[in-house]
């Protein structure tokens, strides 16, 4: 059978493929963005789990916007306007399709930084969504060129990934906030803020949601797989609930409802006495991890490569002297470290600058000083320094 004709045009995803490589004995992964598995809090949610075997009606066909009390938790945790809803979704990925198949139609205009989620560039690609791409600055876009994309191509959404960017790590600033925000309102933009690394800030401070200043012109999703556990399958989107209902129509077709007791599980995690302190032992040892790392690369990296700071996320944006990335990387992997090249984060045709995405948050801090090691060997190969 012959595949779409949008299909035909969609890579698969790099990192779910060496993922597989990156399991291979002796590997060390910077790779994929994984969460520390010894870290998810099962302890937290062994009583809740214990206990589903006492609610059978977890198990019943449940409401597609998702488990009762779980939106009631939301509404109040997110201070949601009255005319605002959300909705549970199978992974805030799943959100993502979802405003993809309710909103975009081919040719459609979706602004996004470059370099930008791997994820978000499948999904819109496969909506045969016209991506235009900005330049991303140390705070956040090139705020002239967004404005100059906006008057001039009148797109109809901008995704955008404000808090600790994947891949970069780029926390937009308070400025860049208010302005974007203000763009999007000017120029009737949907923002599509994508916050699924908010609450992994391990310094600096907690800075306000870009949604926050355009509440009406904003779609929010929010992921629990790097603060819960990934397996769980559980995020959520909420906005204005003239824009929410069209998303529970299409899931309605996806897949009926995520699934009910897993969110039951999750509500008794998020509301439990010791999550906040499950979130401060995790932000302190990604903080551990991520000095780690940058104190390595710091160190021992040769000239022409440089990384940037981060206050927190998963991932260090590592960038190249010229070189081939997609192969140094595939070389890396034959010395035993795993990277993604900068080349995968950008739409096809479009200028690469390289660099490799480093994950800090699934290796112990000795298992990241032989990464450097591996990989700063395999760098001077590949881009010939001495």
């Amino acid at each position: 059978m012959e595949l779409t004709h949008a299909l035909k045009q969609i890579q698969p995803s790099y990192i779910r493929e060496i993922l597989k490589d990156a399991q291979s004995e002796g590997v060390i992964s910077l790779a994929g963005g994984l969460p520390d598995g010894q870290h998810f809090p099962v302890k937290l949610m062994a009583s809740s789990l214990a206990s589903l075997a006492q609610r059978p009606d977890l198990f019943q066909y449940g409401q597609t916007a998702g488990y009762g009390p779980l939106l009631d938790y939301f509404r109040t945790q997110f201070q949601l306007p009255e005319h605002h809803d959300s909705l549970v979704c199978t992974g805030s990925q799943q959100a993502l399709d979802l405003i993809a198949r309710a909103y975009v139609n081919p040719n459609d205009k979706v602004v996004m930084e470059a370099p930008s989620y791997l994820g978000a560039l499948q999904v819109f690609g496969l909506a045969q969504a016209n991506i235009l791409s900005v330049s991303q600055q140390a705070d956040g876009p090139n705020l002239a060129e967004l404005e100059a994309c906006f008057a001039e191509q009148a797109p109809k959404l901008f995704y955008a990934v404000p808090d600790f960017h994947n891949p970069t790590g780029v926390t937009w600033s308070v400025p860049v906030r208010q302005k974007v925000a203000q763009l999007c309102q000017q120029y009737q933009v949907t923002l599509v803020e994508d916050v699924p690394y908010r609450e992994l800030r391990f310094s600096g401070e907690l800075l306000p949601l870009v949604s926050s200043f355009c509440p009406e012109h904003a779609l929010v999703l929010r992921s629990f797989s790097k603060i819960a556990t990934p397996g769980m399958r559980i995020g959520v989107v909420s906005g204005k609930a003239n824009w929410i209902a069209p998303l529970v129509k299409v899931k309605q077709s996806a897949d009926l409802h995520s699934s009910i007791p897993m969110q039951a599980v999750l509500l008794d995690l998020l509301t439990h006495d010791e999550f906040p302190a499950h979130l401060a032992t995790l932000r302190a040892l990604y903080q551990e991890r991520y000095t780690s790392l940058a104190e390595q690369l710091q160190a021992k990296l040769p000239q022409g490569c440089h990384s940037n700071p981060v206050e927190g996320g998963m991932f260090i944006w590592l960038t190249l002297p010229p070189c081939d990335d997609f192969a140094l990387a595939k070389q890396a992997l034959t010395h035993k470290v795993a990277v993604v090249p900068s080349s995968v984060f950008y739409k096809q045709g479009e200028k690469v600058t390289p660099a490799l995405r480093l994950n800090f948050t699934n290796a112990t801090s000795e298992e990241l000083v032989i990464a450097v090691d591996r990989l700063v060997e395999v760098i001077k190969q590949e881009c010939g320094i001495a």
